[in-house]
């Protein structure tokens, strides 16, 4: 277990949407799903990908696209090519601007294709993941609106296999399709956080540190042993005041601080879960006493963890 695994846990793809789009020049094609995180790739030619305040960006073949920002976004063959095509979801697409309108039993080409051409030379995929919870949160607070990772021999093998398989409709084509989706993600964020103006989650950095690292992967590993800073410095094999100077150093708060933090994003999903009680979370995430992790939850929260758990059941007690 390590922290990448953690922040994903939240994020995997199940039954993730995805649409092919084929398009000739001048093409333009706006996206208005309100998708938390949305992944792209072209397949052939180039691309212009343009987000909401943010300028637009070079997408070549076989990069990845990060969109995180949860509004309309707009691939096009160049910056200033207006849309010809709005998509809503995989199903859901009509034409806009000049030409007669046209909608989806026009536009829908195939199984998750949309186009005004079926052998049109441009081609890209979008999916969309419909992230939930305070730990997915997380990881999407440490990307920008519009992340770029350039194609390499990590990617192309994948969005090779993607091409292949978004076209099919064979049992477990939905199964098989998440689950790239999946490699690529985490392909691509290892790629991005790897650059040195990148914000990774507290601690991403520290696990290359083999005696902090050591120590974070245990914590990870079980958040609900009785963690103290003595007890993380002997995972380290440091001494106590060695390992809360290193650690601090290293993840940028302190070992408490962070044990708690992370605690309290676990305890905020496992409070949203079916038949879940403050108490019976509280235990998960190491606390005997629910009181003491009540305070505990609405200091680092804003909020006491009944608020959270009325807001799972529909606002009942």
């Amino acid at each position: 277990m390590d922290l990448l695994d953690d922040h994903l846990g939240g994020v995997r793809a199940r039954g993730a949407a995805f649409c092919r789009s084929v398009v000739e020049p001048p093409w333009g094609v706006r996206f208005t799903g309100p998708v938390p995180l949305a992944l792209a790739t072209v397949l052939t030619g180039d691309a212009w990908i343009t987000v909401a305040g943010s300028a637009p960006a070079l997408l070549r073949k076989g990069d990845i696209a990060l969109i995180r920002a949860a509004r309309p976004f707009t691939v096009s063959d160049a910056p200033d090519t207006p849309p010809r095509i709005v998509i809503e979801d995989e199903t859901t697409c009509y034409t806009v601007g000049d030409g007669p309108p046209l909608g989806s039993d026009d536009l829908v080409l195939g199984p998750r294709t949309c186009g005004l051409e079926p052998d049109a030379t441009d081609t890209f995929v979008v999916a969309g993941y419909p992230i939930r919870g305070d730990v997915g949160d997380r990881l999407l607070r440490c990307l920008p609106d519009l992340a770029i990772v350039p194609d390499g021999p990590d990617l192309a093998p994948l969005s090779g296999l993607l091409a292949t398989e978004i076209v099919r409709e064979e049992p477990g084509q939905q199964v098989v399709l998440d689950r790239l989706l999946d490699m690529l993600l985490v392909k691509a964020l290892r790629r991005w956080f790897e650059r040195p103006d990148a914000e990774p989650p507290a601690g991403y950095r520290a696990l290359a540190d083999a005696r902090v690292g050591r120590a974070l992967r245990a914590l990870h590993e079980a958040p609900g042993r009785p963690w103290t800073v003595a007890a993380l410095a002997a995972e380290a094999g440091l001494s106590r005041a060695a390992f809360a100077r290193t650690f601090t150093e290293l993840v940028g708060v302190p070992p408490m601080t962070y044990v708690t933090e992370w605690r309290m994003a676990l305890a905020a999903d496992l409070l949203r879960e079916r038949g879940a009680s403050v108490a019976s979370v509280a235990r998960r995430i190491g606390y005997a006493d629910g009181f003491a992790f009540s305070n505990a939850f609405k200091r680092v929260q804003g909020r006491p963890p009944s608020a959270v758990l009325a807001e799972a059941r529909g606002g009942r007690p």
